[in-house]
């Protein structure tokens, strides 16, 4: 029996060891990358909370931040203290938003449009680190201060956006649709979606911004396990992604402002993972934009999920206290429990192993871009180059470096660079036939 239990503390050694360079310690391990890249510090020596605030931060560009805004509430936070983390974003969201209350009310449309931006953005940013506690009231009321602030300033952009609900199942999906002017001509059109933790607004100000400069219709929305689809509906992620786009994409195709041969979708984060899933069964698509794009998210050996249920209690103790030494363990397990509703550990990583997508790369057939980022702390390189290679369609590899201040995840905090490279590629694909 204790060599049993010896080689199932083994096991999970290995497993969270593993775990932890995949998602949060590749700066300090360097075990997620092939290629050592120094990662920029912002304000927080812990990589997790300082790349939440350059992801904050880096919607500067986009109206969605203001730097000294965000320096100076980053240098007020106790790194790891969640409470810290909310309190004081909170805060500055409360006040941006009192800001573009009170310029409405004076008719100074601009400055609430502005302020409304900031205030969603932080909003988002505040609630963050809370989903160990699901139950927590603070989760919901922050999300949709962020949505009405959100909803407020779209009220007053120079571009329609429009409040959509896309029939999914016996409900709705949330989202956006939005237009570079208010002609109504069949366009080019980008459905964008989001990944594991980031919401519709969000995608706003890091990719439909740039989109509507270049003419682009933009279709945002939220699948089970984002957003308002989880906090509002309790709809929680589910492996076969094709029944989620495959409604969004009928949707689209249903509306007239659509040029159904220019139909793109783009997914980030996580979302880089679900759209060449769904992909591979949704063939009515001209371009597909994976960033990063992976085809597995799971990075241990599965063979080996029957030890974790050996000893569930041992197991779940085990990572347990492997979260309480790590904060981007902990906020990734915390995390995935809220969006995939599971109520262990173990249960959540058994939940995570389904997400793979093994023979339906062949299907595939859509033009495929696979974005990288040479520093990226979740998806590394040689990850995503396995599946551009796996991939039988016409493709393109897209590689993100240090050299352009372009290697974190996503892009983040290189939003020109990123949506420049990006939308090249999809101009050119998407351009009309002569």
């Amino acid at each position: 029996m204790e060599s049993k239990n010896s080689g199932l503390i083994s096991f999970l050694q290995v497993f969270v060891g593993i775990a932890f360079a995949w998602l949060f310690l590749s700066v300090s391990c360097g075990l997620a990358q092939d290629v050592e890249v120094k990662r920029l510090r912002v304000v927080f020596d812990n990589p997790t909370y300082d790349f939440e605030l350059q992801r904050t931060l880096g919607v500067t560009l986009s109206a969605g931040a203001d730097i000294i805004e965000c320096l100076r509430t980053g240098n007020k936070i106790t790194p790891g203290d969640a409470e810290s983390w909310y309190m004081h974003w909170r805060a500055l969201a409360d006040r941006v938003y009192g800001m573009g209350l009170r310029a409405l009310a004076a008719g100074h449309t601009t400055s609430a449009r502005e302020a409304f931006q900031r205030a969603c953005n932080y909003y988002r940013t505040c609630e963050f680190f809370l989903h160990g506690n699901p139950n927590d009231p603070r989760i919901v009321e922050a999300w949709r201060l962020s949505r009405d602030s959100f909803r407020r300033a779209a009220k007053l952009m120079t571009h329609p956006v429009e409040v959509v609900k896309i029939p999914y199942e016996d409900t709705t999906l949330p989202g956006y649709f939005l237009r570079p002017d208010k002609s109504v001509e069949a366009r080019k059109t980008l459905i964008v979606q989001t990944g594991f933790d980031g919401t519709a607004e969000e995608l706003y100000f890091t990719r439909a911004y740039f989109a509507l400069q270049r003419g682009y219709n933009v279709l945002l929305f939220e699948g089970p396990g984002q957003g308002g689809a989880l906090r509002e509906q309790h709809l929680y992620f589910r492996s076969d992604w094709e029944h989620v786009i495959t409604p969004v994409v009928d949707y689209a195709l249903s509306r007239r402002e659509v040029d159904p041969q220019r139909l793109a979708l783009m997914g980030i984060s996580m979302g880089g993972y679900l759209v060449p899933r769904a992909a591979a069964f949704e063939h009515r698509l001209a371009a597909l934009v994976a960033n990063p794009g992976v085809d597995d998210l799971y990075v241990h050996d599965r063979s080996q999920l029957p030890e974790l249920l050996q000893a569930p209690e041992k197991s779940n103790e085990y990572l347990r206290q492997a979260m309480e030494k790590d904060i981007g363990f902990r906020w990734f397990i915390n995390n995935g429990m809220f969006t995939t509703d599971t109520k262990s550990p173990v249960e959540f990583l058994l939940t995570w192993s389904q997400y793979e997508l093994g023979e339906l790369v062949e299907k595939i057939t859509t033009n495929t871009l696979c974005v990288a980022s040479k520093g990226d702390h979740f998806m590394d390189f040689k990850r995503i180059r396995k599946l551009y290679d796996r991939l039988q369609c016409p493709k393109t590899l897209m590689l993100f470096t240090e050299e352009e201040a372009a290697s974190e995840h996503c892009q983040m905090g290189a939003l020109a660079i990123s949506s420049s490279r990006i939308y090249d590629w999809l101009d050119e694909v998407l351009a009309p036939a002569n």
